[in-house]
């Protein structure tokens, strides 16, 4: 059974992950993964989640305010053993109910060409491509994405 973890970038298991996911990365996209690290920033955020299975640590995500009314998620990492069991759909559903109780609409993300277990991913989970923003314009290996959140309201 998955446990999810809300926690902040204080998280050990975070860190610990987040280097997997950058050597995952490199291996991925060589010399070009150090224009994104730029891009990939993890000090002081405060909505991370965490998934374990027996205690281990088996992957993690994280948004930040993208604009008045979104999020972009962020440093998605799931560990190569856990791939494909729902661990990345559990942890993305996670940080979509988060994003939609602090009162956003929608999410964002962007991810490499290279990955294509992400992509069908996120496109499994409602996600569309959209027009690359911000510092991805122009970059031909980046895909951008996303998805409208149903927002949540408290009677």
């Amino acid at each position: 059974m998955i446990l999810l973890k809300r926690t902040n970038s204080d998280d050990t298991d975070f860190h610990m992950l987040v280097q997997k996911l950058d050597k995952d990365l490199a291996a991925r996209y060589g010399t070009l993964q150090a224009v994104y690290d730029q891009y990939n920033k993890i000090e002081d955020l405060s909505t991370i989640v965490i998934a374990y299975q027996n205690d281990e640590p088996m992957g993690c995500g994280c948004f930040k305010k993208f604009e008045i009314d979104s999020v972009e998620v962020k440093r998605m990492y799931v560990t190569e053993g856990q791939r494909g069991k729902g661990t990345g759909r559990a942890i993305l559903a996670e940080l979509e109910k988060w994003a939609a109780e602090l009162g956003y609409a929608a999410t964002v993300l962007e991810l490499g060409n290279n990955q294509p277990e992400a992509i069908r991913l996120y496109r499994a989970q409602g996600y569309e491509v959209i027009p690359n923003y911000g510092p991805y314009i122009g970059m031909a290996t980046s895909i951008c994405m996303k998805k409208a959140l149903a927002l949540l309201t408290t009677s």
